[in-house]
Formats: C-alpha cells, sequence, structure tokens
C-alpha cells in the first residue's frame, strides 16, 4: 500500500509553482517514495533534522523538495524550492528545520 504525502506549510503551493519538466520530475520521485522505494536522486540534510532528505531536480537550473520517509504511516513534504547557489540558502534549511519541527508535533497529536 502506498504511503500518503503529508505536506507542510507552503510546500505543495512551492512546488506547484516549479517550471512544468521540474514539477513532473517532483511528482515522480515523491511516487517512488510513496511505494516506499527510493528516488533517483537524493542527499542527505541532516542540519534540517534526523531522516530528512532531499529530491535532486536538475533541469538546467536546480529544484529541490525536503522530505522524511523514515515512518511507516506518510511522507511528509516539508519544503520545495529553486536552489539558486551551490550552498542551500539559510532561510531553506531554517524553514525546513521549522516545518521538521511542525511534523514532529504533528506526529505527537495523532498518536495521542
Amino acid at each position: 500500500m502506498d504511503k500518503p504525502l503529508v505536506w507542510l506549510g507552503s510546500s505543495k503551493d512551492d512546488l506547484s509553482s516549479f517550471p512544468t519538466i521540474a514539477k513532473s520530475r517532483a511528482g515522480f520521485e515523491l511516487r517512488v517514495l510513496q511505494r516506499g522505494e527510493r528516488p533517483s536522486s537524493t542527499k542527505p540534510i541532516p542540519e534540517v533534522g534526523k531522516g530528512v532528505e532531499e529530491i535532486r531536480i536538475n533541469v538546467g537550473e536546480a529544484y529541490r523538495v525536503f522530505y522524511v520517509a523514515r515512518f511507516e504511516e506518510a511522507v511528509y513534504v516539508l519544503h520545495a524550492f529553486q536552489k539558486k547557489s551551490q550552498k542551500t540558502a539559510k532561510p531553506d534549511l531554517e524553514l525546513g528545520q521549522m516545518r521538521y519541527k511542525q511534523m514532529l508535533e504533528l506526529r505527537q497529536r495523532r498518536r495521542q
């Protein structure tokens, strides 16, 4: 059975604003995650939180999707953005960290 996607904050709208090719690739990779498989290009982002990884999409420009897929109940999509430089921008990391905390709170509430 496929895991549902849980979108945090504006991540779904942000991904929807990607150019068509980047949006299509992100959707494909998220579908792979829902099936419990590994995306084709991913990288751990431990500075955001435990188990956070990013889908890497390069279509002339670079796009990233931070997610957590280590839990049984869902794939949590934390942040989707265009990467403008080699190093991930501090505001993107901070937003990912904030949404990671929101994800932990959401999971805690669901368990109660």
